[in-house]
């Protein structure tokens, strides 16, 4: 005789509950630790709460993301709210595609992202890292943050086929991008700001789309080429907005890789051993430094879906339109899968097999088939990159300065920037740091 198996249950009925009619202000003021306080809390990695008055069911860990991340499952429309959307991908782009139409666009943002394009733009980053080299002794002061999205807008205009004419522009183009991307985890006047900026980046663009579709001569092979000429699933060229919005969103993030840097060079600081191992040019060391450095400090919070259909997951229905936030920055640190998460230790990616869903900072699953970040790749290359040119080719001091991360904002980043003086050209010397350990990030 075979049992019945029990009926499965909604999940809105059979997970926990979160305290309170609506988290909306919680979640904004917690930040990044949102989804897990209340996971820890409630003693369950899945529960259920109101943010803008929506039910929203919350999820963390490596099984969540392997839900999360099956194909065809969750849609990102409706997913994301507003003040990020507009900031972060823009309507028309790609994240907000679903089926064939995803599929195409998908194909084309990854075929920019081949060895050589990636290579080419490293070595323009090189260069660009280099010349900064050169002008910071005769500086009293900077702040990485400002010189690495500076570095990294200059590069990622030269190698997309939009080079910046001259320093004002570069100015103004690293500002755009730069509000975009500290204006995405806000509400208030950081995003209005972001927006602001970003509706002249966006003009910016569809001037660079019409001008080559016009006959201005670009590159062939250049990301500006590839984007102005694609045709979408539907054998039509994509508009002139939808264009500059996937010109956008192959700069912005490039951009954004500046934050990783900063942690880079915030965690060479507070363990200088490492800053000897990276200067040796050792692959293997920098290769697990650097995927550490993406585990431990914040980057996205969540991420959003809504179910496209409704779907079975461990004994709960999730119906048609369901909205699920997946906990990143909780998923990067969940104990069954990161033993001592709360520790910053390279060594334990020596022997680490990538399941493709238990590290997630930028995304997971496959690249090609889902919403993970086309540019993952890209992001490891330029930050190992730049880490590398920071530990062996300049020397410098860190003066006493607010290196703490706050978790309430979003996104995070240590609140000085992290300030550099006695710039030297050269590896370090002995001393030339103070050891400071890191704030809990």
């Amino acid at each position: 005789m075979t049992l019945p198996h029990p009926p499965a249950l909604s999940v809105h009925q059979a997970i926990p509950q979160a305290p309170g009619f609506d988290n909306t202000v919680a979640l904004l003021s917690e930040g990044y630790l949102f989804i897990g306080n209340r996971c820890d809390a409630l003693g369950s990695d899945i529960f259920s709460t109101r943010l803008m008055l929506q039910r929203v069911v919350c999820v963390r860990g490596e099984a969540a993301a392997r839900m999360f991340y099956q194909p065809g499952r969750f849609t990102r429309r409706r997913a994301i709210p507003p003040n990020a959307l507009g900031l972060l991908q823009g309507k028309g782009s790609a994240q907000q595609l679903d089926g064939d139409m995803h599929q195409v666009r998908k194909a084309m943002m990854m075929s920019l992202q081949t060895p050589d394009s990636r290579a080419r733009l490293v070595a323009l980053a090189q260069a660009e890292w280099r010349a900064r080299f050169e002008r910071w002794p005769r500086l009293r002061r900077v702040v990485l943050i400002q010189e690495a999205q500076a570095v990294l807008c200059r590069a990622a205009c030269a190698w997309a086929g939009v080079p910046l004419a001259s320093v004002e522009e570069e100015v103004l183009r690293t500002a755009e991008f730069s509000a975009m991307i500290e204006g995405a985890g806000a509400v208030g006047p950081r995003n209005w700001m972001g927006k602001s900026l970003r509706r002249h980046t966006e003009a910016w663009a569809r001037d660079h789309i019409q001008a080559v579709r016009m006959g201005r001569p670009v590159d062939i092979n250049s990301p500006l080429a590839a984007i102005a000429f694609h045709l979408d699933a539907d054998g039509e060229v994509l508009s002139t907005d939808d264009a500059a919005t996937e010109l956008i969103n192959v700069l912005r993030p490039v951009v954004a890789v500046a934050r990783y840097i900063v942690f880079g060079a915030l965690a060479l600081h507070s363990y200088p051993e490492w800053r000897a191992r990276l200067a040796s040019g050792n692959d293997a060391d920098m290769d697990m430094f650097v995927q550490e450095v993406r585990r431990y400090f914040p980057f996205f919070p969540a991420v959003g879906g809504r179910a496209l259909a409704s779907f079975e997951w461990n004994g709960l229905v999730f119906d048609k339109g369901d909205w699920v936030l997946l906990d990143t920055y909780g998923t990067n640190r969940h104990p069954p899968t990161w033993s001592d998460g709360e520790v910053f230790r390279p060594e334990r990616f020596k022997d680490w097999q990538d399941s493709g869903f238990g590290l997630i900072p930028q995304g997971g699953g496959d690249y090609a088939q889902g919403h993970r970040c086309p540019g993952e790749i890209l992001t490891g290359e330029l930050t190992k990159s730049a880490l590398r040119l920071l530990a062996s080719e300049i020397d410098y001091d860190v003066p006493q300065q607010d290196l703490a991360i706050s978790l309430a904002h979003m996104p995070a980043m240590p609140a000085s920037g992290f300030v550099m003086e006695g710039m030297r050209q050269g590896g370090p010397d002995s001393g030339s740091s103070l050891q400071q350990r890191p704030v809990k990030a």
